[in-house]
């Protein structure tokens, strides 16, 4: 088979990172320095770094030191959510996580990714939403473009290639339907 792919083509003119080169560089400066080696419970510190280069972060909201962000500016996370360790937002696109979630140690929320019929390998965004009350267990990986809805959870080492309905359990690579989170009475 002939090989049509030609990476030397490959841009990203269409793409904007949202702010300039010397911003994106100073974020990775201060994650890699200030961010990480802060200590255990120095969550408000954390907080406030990344609110300082423009994530909306709620209140009480949890982020370990070992957590990276792309792009902190294109992330907002809701009140009392919890970040685990080593866990990355590729936050090409926007990441919204909602109020009391939980995105475990080790998950992989991926809001970029390749036409794969384009011979130049272009760039494709999109957002990834994660409702109220999620909870994303360990190394769950999430594609571009999921939106996770209210009280779900994805089991440990889930693939994320569909939108998740409201209260149901998925798992597997890709994830599916296992049962209810909560019987209908346990939510009145």
């Amino acid at each position: 088979m002939k090989n049509i792919i030609d990476l030397s083509k490959y841009n990203q003119n269409g793409y904007s990172r949202g702010k300039n080169s010397i911003i994106v560089l100073l974020w990775w400066l201060v994650q890699g320095t200030l961010f990480r080696f802060s200590l255990h419970n120095m969550y408000e510190w954390r907080n406030f770094l990344i609110r300082l280069f423009g994530a909306n972060i709620g209140k009480g909201v949890k982020i370990r030191s070992t957590a990276k962000f792309t792009y902190p500016w294109k992330v907002s996370i809701g009140n009392y959510s919890w970040v685990g360790d080593n866990t990355q937002f590729y936050s090409l696109d926007r990441i919204s996580i909602g109020s009391h979630c939980v995105i475990s140690q080790g998950s992989y929320l991926c809001t970029g990714t390749h036409n794969t019929k384009d011979p130049f390998f272009g760039l494709i965004t999109k957002p990834i939403i994660i409702k109220d009350g999620v909870w994303v267990a360990s190394d769950v990986f999430i594609y571009p473009g999921v939106t996770i809805y209210e009280m779900s959870v994805i089991a440990a080492r889930s693939t994320v290639i569909n939108n998740i309905p409201s209260n149901e359990v998925h798992a597997g690579e890709p994830a599916k339907y296992l049962k209810n989170r909560f019987e209908e009475d346990e939510l009145l």
